[in-house]
Parts: C-alpha cells; sequence; structure tokens
C-alpha cells in the first residue's frame, strides 16, 4: 500500500512539473535540493599578488552553486560583492568547522583558509567584486559576477 503513495506523490510531481513547463520546473520546485555548480575561486596566490583567479564568473539564475574560496597567500583577503549578495539566496557559508546561515554580503579569508558559500542566483545583472582592504583594490585585486538569465 505505501509503494502506492509513493507512486502517486511521483506521478503529481511529474505531472506538475510539465504543467509548469517541463522538466526544467522540476528543478525549479525545489532548487535547493540540487546539486550545486562548484566553481573554485583563489583570493591572491602563492606569490602574494593582488587578484582574484578567475576574476570573472557567471551564473545562471535559478541554478545552485558552491563558491569553493581558498587564499593561498600569507595576508587575509575580502570577498566583497554586497549588491551581488543582495540578489542571491544564500544557503550556508562553511568555514572551518562552523556552518553559517543567512544574509552574507562580505567573507574574510585568512592566510591558508578556504570557505564554502553555497547559494542561488536570483536577479539578473553584473555585480562589482573586490577586496576592500587598503591598497588591494586599487592593485587589482577587483572582478565582476555576472547573473545570466
Amino acid at each position: 500500500m505505501l509503494w502506492r503513495w509513493a507512486w502517486l506523490g511521483f506521478v503529481f510531481v511529474m505531472l506538475m512539473g510539465f504543467m509548469v513547463g517541463g522538466g526544467e520546473a522540476i528543478a525549479a520546485l525545489a532548487p535547493s535540493q540540487q546539486l550545486p555548480i562548484e566553481v573554485q575561486v583563489h583570493l591572491s596566490n602563492a606569490n602574494d599578488q593582488l587578484v582574484f583567479e578567475p576574476n570573472q564568473m557567471t551564473f545562471e539564475a535559478g541554478k545552485r552553486y558552491k563558491l569553493i574560496l581558498s587564499n593561498p597567500s600569507s595576508m587575509k583577503h575580502y570577498f566583497t560583492a554586497k549588491d551581488f549578495a543582495s540578489v542571491i539566496w544564500s544557503q550556508k557559508v562553511d568555514a572551518g568547522n562552523v556552518e553559517i546561515k543567512g544574509a552574507i554580503s562580505e567573507l574574510e579569508l585568512r592566510p591558508g583558509t578556504t570557505a564554502e558559500w553555497v547559494f542561488i542566483p536570483m536577479k539578473p545583472g553584473t555585480y562589482q567584486l573586490r577586496c576592500p582592504i587598503p591598497g588591494h583594490t586599487e592593485a587589482g585585486m577587483v572582478g565582476e559576477l555576472t547573473i545570466a538569465s
């Protein structure tokens, strides 16, 4: 009997997906359940150059991403993109043994650390990325984050 209810639930979800717009709608029903697309970003490098690698990233609205941020340098750096952060849904940030939930607009990475930011972009546009430590932005530690529709 239980399998009949499971089957009916599956059929309902499939029908709703097709009614809303096909297979893509099923993913839209629960974007937080999608496997995240991983994107590696380095804040500086082993030579302590003031750069983001890569410094241009494009995300698709409605898809789930996991930014894997690492700081291989001997200095702390910030991943600051406040306008970008205001148009995404942040599911969580994992940093060390801590999981952070809620609105996030800036991450500080100390030397040799890594953090993972899981989010879903919502509003298309192009947003600025920078490290606001004095002298870092001016030296070229800037980038662009684009959300495509």
